[in-house]
């Protein structure tokens, strides 16, 4: 696994993966940024809501999205932090960069990454801390830092996250040679910084960057969040 920066090049195809509910529409504010800047960008819809529908399935839906592209930057935010090394186990992509993400051991289940993280300690620390509530609460740790009419608008794309993919294997072997990044938001009440870069450290070998947002970056701040994917 190799980690560099790539301001400039040719045209690139944004592949976006969601967090936990699956929804695209996560994705809706950096989209067109990333058109605009002259690349392709797909947010990929996947079924989080299925019972049925787990790692493998999310994985081939994202595998249909790249199709036959190349120039494959391949972003995951939060849960889709599993689905990455998959996909990326089954076509060729140019870049992986985790978003507030999940990052996975070869052989883990989503399920299983809390305790072997140390999530909640972590967490919890960081509310006493910030001194916000260590109790979860939506508002508090997910849209403290998202525009009230961005979030209302997100209401009718909320959907649960079933418990198929929590127990749903990440069954990869190990990272391919290709540039790892990962980006962490300064304000993620949820994963908080600290927390991320220590995991980027352990799991990737790789120094996190930090952004100015929470855990829903891409709502919150979505030009920043669009010009560090350009720059990678």
């Amino acid at each position: 696994m190799s980690t560099s920066s790539n301001a400039t090049g040719p045209r690139r195809t944004f592949v976006l993966i969601p967090g936990a509910g699956g929804t695209a529409w996560y994705w809706h504010r950096v989209v067109p940024l990333l058109r605009q800047a002259g690349h392709e960008a797909i947010a990929v819809d996947l079924p989080g809501d299925d019972p049925a529908a787990g790692l493998p399935e999310y994985t081939q839906l994202v595998v249909d999205a790249v199709g036959g592209r190349g120039n494959v930057v391949l972003v995951a935010q939060s849960l889709g932090g599993f689905t990455a090394p998959l996909v990326a186990a089954k076509v060729p992509v140019d870049s992986v960069v985790f978003v507030n993400a999940m990052i996975p051991r070869p052989g883990e289940t989503p399920g299983e990454w809390w305790d072997n993280t140390g999530w909640a300690q972590a967490r919890v620390a960081a509310a006493r801390q910030g001194g916000y509530g260590t109790e979860f609460d939506l508002a508090v740790y997910f849209l403290h830092d998202v525009p009230a009419e961005v979030a209302a608008a997100g209401e009718p794309y909320q959907r649960p996250e079933a418990d198929a993919a929590f127990g749903s294997v990440c069954d990869f072997a190990a990272w391919p040679d290709i540039p790892v990044r990962a980006a962490a938001g300064a304000d993620d009440r949820f994963f908080p910084a600290a927390f991320q870069r220590e995991l980027a450290a352990a799991r990737l070998g790789v120094d996190a960057d930090v952004l100015p947002g929470g855990h829903l970056i891409a709502l919150a701040q979505p030009a920043g969040l669009a010009d560090y994917l350009l720059g990678t």
